[in-house]
Order: C-alpha cells, then structure tokens, then sequence
C-alpha cells in the first residue's frame, strides 16, 4: 500500500506504466467537469469510477483485495478513513468473485486517514476497508482508478 499527496506522485510513477498513467490522469482531469459514473481510460486495461457518497461507520463490512487490478484511490473532495492490513494467507470470508474481481474478508486491521489530495495505491496483497467515517458521516468524492495488473 502507497498513502501520499498528489504532489508527490512522481516518487511512484516508475513502479508500474498503469500506476503512472493513472496519477497523471489524476493530475491532469478537471473532476469538476467530470459526471459520476465509470469512464474508461484504455478500456477494460484502465478505468476511473468516479463517485460521491456518504462515509459509513464500519458496522461489520468486510475488508476487500483483488488479483486482477491495483486500485489508485484518489480523495477529489472530503475526507475519510480506511482500513487496510496484508494479504498474509488468510481464507476469505467470501470466495474469489473472478467476474468482479474482489474476495471479502474479515480481519483485524488497520486505519489510515485520506484528505483531500491524497491517494492511496492498493495492490492484490493488501486487504482493504474504504469510505470509512472520520465520525459522523460526511460527503466525498472519490476517483478509484482500477489498473489491470
């Protein structure tokens, strides 16, 4: 897991061509101009979810991974909490969905704090709990970009 400012992101662009081509799309959209919704990148290789929603208590939801994409979280506005903790062997609670690519589990963890500017970089080893609230509920908007590995 990476957790830095947008400022800093070419510390982390020669790690992967996708990772690089997704923070400079961060670094380069207006997400002010851009609708809610799925927005393909490279087709299926590289794509933005960008949304708005309310932050939750953590109330029993699961930690998620995936093997086929990295997720680039980027906080456009707001702020929230995340759990996050590694992939160490453990069996998840529910099974490998290959169709939507996550398995849920429910480990202990981690939180880490995400504001406005801010991304956090998940890869298939890092179990992860976002949209978390920092206390009460609060709005964010949010671009996850799905690097396919």
């Amino acid at each position: 897991m990476i957790l830095d400012k947008i400022e800093n992101a070419n510390l982390y662009k020669s790690i992967h061509p996708g990772i690089k081509k997704a923070l400079n799309y961060i670094e380069n959209t207006n997400f002010n101009d851009l609708p809610m919704g799925k927005h393909e990148i490279e087709g299926n290789d590289l794509f933005v979810i960008f949304k708005e929603y309310a932050t939750k208590q953590v109330d029993g939801n699961l930690l998620e991974s995936h093997r086929k994409y990295i997720d680039v979280q980027y906080i456009v506005d707001g702020v929230e909490q995340m759990g996050v903790t590694m992939h160490t062997g453990q069996d998840p609670k529910k099974a490998y969905d290959a169709v939507d690519d996550y398995m849920l589990f429910d480990e202990p963890y981690d939180i880490i704090t995400v504001n406005k500017g801010m991304f956090a970089i998940f890869f298939p080893n890092d179990i992860h709990m976002p949209d978390i609230t920092t206390g009460d509920p609060s709005q964010v908007k949010k671009a996850v970009i799905k690097v396919k590995i």
